[in-house]
């Protein structure tokens, strides 16, 4: 297996990889093998990576692409490549080439759509037929947040997050905001302040604003310039951040509002504009292939 910043081959579909957001994230409890009970909703946007994948019959996986100084080891896409044809017995390969926009250590959910866009892409090419309840299996080995991409589908989750329920909800434009930091999810996780024991609700309580994102408090305390994005993008409307951060978002009504808005962010923040959706771009990609 090869992961190499440079790459020749061609494909010429684009599969999305797109970005999430979290519209909430409560933490419910703490089991006892450490991991977090969670709820949020997942939404997507129209906005994210694209993986060019090519298959090959000589059992070889060649990344390109793709964030720089990521490790064989830590490199999802190749991870869920491996994943999927352990469990296929599949022995095949492929030359995958990310085209990387979703910014890093954001709390959208880059790595996770990378990987879950492997696995629904490999499973179309080599014509393994993996039932979505399968491959959103084998994502989860890989990241909590990987089954919601498999599927789809905008969705409450509860557990660690893999357990999933569809929703439809708004599909505002959003401005998400990402200032020059990059958030470590297991710190942000791991810090003895995160609050822990959130009272459980429901989708009708979400839709009241019942809801926010647990994390947030601890992400702006250990990352000042978190604090600060939040505090610019507030003035502008109501926002909140991401995941574990850095992203921080608000919603607006059109394209028009949330771009003015965005060319007054401060220089050094990236800025995206995007409209939230219940369908992932992935879901019409498979249509087409």
């Amino acid at each position: 297996m090869q992961n190499t910043s440079q790459g020749s081959f061609t494909a010429t579909f684009p599969w999305p990889a797109p970005a999430k957001l979290n519209l909430f994230l409560h933490v419910t409890g703490r089991r006892a093998d450490g991991y977090h009970e969670l709820q949020t909703l997942f939404q997507f946007l129209d906005f994210g990576d694209s993986l060019y994948v090519t298959p090959r019959g000589d059992g070889t996986f060649v990344r390109s692409g793709g964030p720089e100084g990521v490790s064989e080891a830590d490199d999802l896409v190749l991870r869920a490549a491996r994943a999927i044809r352990q469990a296929s017995g599949a022995n095949l390969g492929a030359e995958i080439r990310v085209e990387k926009r979703i910014p890093m250590g954001a709390g959208l959910g880059g790595g996770s759509s990378d990987a879950a866009t492997t696995l629904v892409a490999l499973n179309r090419l080599w014509n393994l037929g993996l039932p979505a309840d399968e491959l959103a299996q084998i994502g989860l080995s890989l990241g909590a947040d990987v089954p919601v991409f498999v599927r789809g589908i905008a969705a409450w989750a509860e557990g660690v997050g893999e357990r999933l329920t569809p929703v439809i909800v708004d599909e505002p434009w959003f401005l998400i905001v990402v200032p020059p930091v990059n958030v470590s999810t297991a710190e942000i996780f791991a810090a003895p302040e995160l609050p822990r024991a959130h009272p459980r609700i429901d989708l009708a309580d979400y839709r009241a604003g019942r809801a926010g994102n647990d994390c947030e408090a601890v992400t702006a305390a250990r990352y000042p310039l978190v604090a600060q994005a939040l505090a610019w993008l507030r003035t502008h409307a109501p926002a909140q951040m991401s995941g574990t951060g850095a992203a921080v978002f608000a919603a607006f009504d059109t394209r028009e509002r949330a771009q003015a808005v965005a060319t007054s962010a401060p220089d050094g923040w990236h800025t995206i504009v995007a409209r939230g959706r219940n369908r992932s771009p992935l879901l019409d990609a498979v249509a087409r292939s």
